[in-house]
């Protein structure tokens, strides 16, 4: 069962990869925060092209994170970054210099859990409020919670608990937080290695959340709870289409088999009983699927003007494929699809598209996975090359 709190207040389009993200993290996370590097945008002169010919090259913003989760913008352009250890930063993204906003204590940063999500009030302007999606320990075990803090002059306090005993472990907790056009609470939440609770209506565990920026479940939640969409694995990333509202996500498949889905309220999607190609009565099928696994982590619609051939396009970030895979879109219908930045950088965690018209991603190549490269973890953007 949930706890509530508040405080205060059948076509398969194949990409090759090899195998899925099924393991607990080994051995090769830092234990010592390094100190983010300032990078002024334009320290990168190569050119990638795209098969319609859009040209563009990718900056790095700041370098030398620590697994960065999730990313999420203010209103002035500023950049809020988790890293999984259990660390907000903040970005200037006119000095590219960063800040500790928060160290959490406590956090269960183990394997794929820690500090993971976030996202900020649609009302940020004016309240503060930030969302964050972490791993902690409750009572001798572990638990995935939603809290939500105050941001005041570069720093975020007056925490105050949103959404608790979300069952977690050191793989599959799914972790992405968004609040969505109907200014409700989205979460992602994987089984916690227990394909049981992805059927069983009264967990948490194996489910899209959608709740109240107070906590309480969302008026039209199918079962009277947070339970939004039931029968997941481990959903990572879910943006609207600007233009159709729908809601798509991407989700980690056993052995490969990793989805892209169009969420719609109270569906079963399926895990444990349905995967890849394979279809049952009342259980959705996904939109696409891939039987060699790229491990689609967080993604992104493309809002930007920057560079017109990408709008509307949904893009997403993989780990085990190390590439950034860019859909076109027709209705609820993949159209086409294209590798972009094939191993360039590694294992790729977030990506979104920035008020500025850019669209940024980080790079996860120290997250006891990869194979770190001189300056890892970063974030970086994709600008237009003449």
């Amino acid at each position: 069962m949930w706890t509530t709190l508040f405080s205060g207040t059948a076509l398969c389009l194949v990409l090759l990869s090899q195998a899925v993200e099924t393991r607990a993290c080994d051995s090769g996370d830092s234990q010592q925060s390094p100190t983010p590097t300032p990078t002024p945008p334009g320290s990168s002169n190569q050119v990638f092209t795209a098969r319609d010919g859009a040209r563009f090259r990718v900056d790095t913003v700041t370098s030398d994170l620590e697994i960065p989760w999730s990313l999420a913008f203010t209103p002035d352009g500023r950049l809020f970054v988790t890293e999984r250890p259990g660390r907000v930063r903040i970005v200037n993204l006119t000095s590219f210099t960063s800040e500790v906003a928060l160290t959490l204590g406590g956090v269960f940063a183990q394997g794929e859990a820690g500090l993971l999500g976030i996202t900020l009030d649609p009302g940020f302007a004016q309240n503060r409020f930030v969302y964050l999606y972490y791993s902690a320990t409750s009572g001798g075990r572990a638990v995935n919670r939603i809290e939500r803090y105050r941001e005041v002059g570069g720093r975020l306090g007056e925490p105050a608990a949103i959404l608790d005993g979300i069952p977690a472990a050191t793989i599959h907790d799914g972790g992405r937080l968004k609040f969505g056009p109907d200014g409700l609470v989205y979460a992602t939440a994987g089984d916690a290695n227990n394909t049981s609770l992805s059927q069983d209506v009264s967990s948490l565990a194996g489910k899209l959340l959608r709740i109240t920026s107070t906590g309480s479940s969302a008026t039209g939640n199918r079962f009277g709870s947070p339970v939004f969409t039931f029968g997941h694995r481990n959903p990572q990333g879910f943006d609207w289409h600007p233009a159709t509202g729908d809601l798509w996500a991407s989700e980690h498949g056993a052995n490969g088999n990793d989805e892209i889905n169009v969420i719609q309220s109270g569906l079963n999607y399926g895990w444990p009983n349905i995967q890849g190609a394979t279809t049952a009565s009342g259980m959705e099928a996904p939109i696409v699927f891939y039987p060699s696994a790229i491990a689609p982590s967080g993604m992104s619609f493309y809002r930007g003007q920057q560079i017109l051939q990408f709008a509307n396009n949904l893009f997403v970030a993989t780990l085990r494929g190390t590439h950034l895979l860019r859909l076109t879109i027709d209705g609820r219908r993949v159209a086409t699809q294209e590798r972009l930045l094939d191993g360039t950088f590694g294992r790729l965690r977030d990506v979104v598209s920035g008020p500025d018209g850019h669209l940024y991603f980080t790079t996860n190549n120290r997250d006891g996975r990869g194979n770190p490269m001189a300056g890892d973890d970063k974030v970086l953007r994709i600008v237009p090359a003449p």
